[in-house]
């Protein structure tokens, strides 16, 4: 582990509600200076951060679906996911119907993840599960249906929820997937400690905002003995 394999499994993201066209900008020069793996604004936003992103191969650039609540019917998330691809993402980020899984309706939880997958056509696509609204047994389940449907990874939340990821929801999630997907940690994740815990404990990619991510880059650059090189 070194400070380049550190950025390379963060998603930098600036998606609450009242993200500007400033701070994405901010988390553009964030993003090329640390090169962080991937990059992710609200979908209004993502055309124009896939421009700013064109000339840097190596970062990807991810769409959300369904994001925040989850609760769009099948068909807008499919809708919002082909925008998405035609807007030039990389990667697409989907919240999966957390009210369904929490009723039982399992072959709809199912079936809303499924669609989108096959819309994304092999493209990664990354299932939210939205953790703080579940219980663990809901976490597993959750967690099952997600790869049945054909997900690259599980991901723990969107980073609006006031209950944050932690290191035992991870082990959580893979104790109920093994190696069937990877797992992306989003919501809570402000430590470099915190990090390196969650991927002893399975998880591979982390969404982390800029601040965070800066801050998580600042203690890597002191463990592992880089000078400090970047004006915040």
């Amino acid at each position: 582990m070194d400070v380049s394999s550190i950025a390379r499994m963060i998603d930098i993201s600036s998606v609450k509600a009242e993200s500007t066209v400033t701070e994405i900008t901010r988390m553009v020069e964030v993003a090329k200076h640390f090169r962080f793996i991937c990059s992710f604004a609200m979908p209004s936003f993502t055309k124009r951060l896939v421009d700013m992103l064109s000339t840097e191969n190596d970062i990807l650039v991810g769409g959300v679906v369904g994001f925040p609540s989850g609760t769009d019917t099948t068909s807008v998330k499919v809708a919002i996911a082909k925008e998405m691809m035609a807007a030039g993402v990389d990667e697409l980020d989907m919240v999966i119907n957390v009210g369904a899984l929490k009723s039982g309706l399992y072959d709809e939880v199912y079936n809303d993840i499924h669609s989108v997958v096959q819309t994304a056509n092999g493209m990664p696509v990354k299932c939210i599960l939205e953790i703080a609204h579940l219980t663990d047994d809901e976490i597993r389940r959750g967690s099952e249906l997600a790869v049945r449907a054909g997900v690259t990874y599980v991901k723990t939340g969107t980073g609006w929820a006031s209950k944050p990821t932690t290191v035992e929801t991870i082990k959580i999630i893979k104790s109920e997937i093994g190696d069937s997907a990877k797992i992306k940690a989003a919501g809570g994740v402000r430590t470099l400690d915190t990090l390196l815990e969650m991927v002893d404990a399975g998880a591979s990619r982390f969404g982390i905002g800029t601040n965070s991510a800066i801050s998580i880059m600042k203690e890597a650059y002191v463990k592992y003995g880089k000078e400090w090189d970047f004006e915040v």
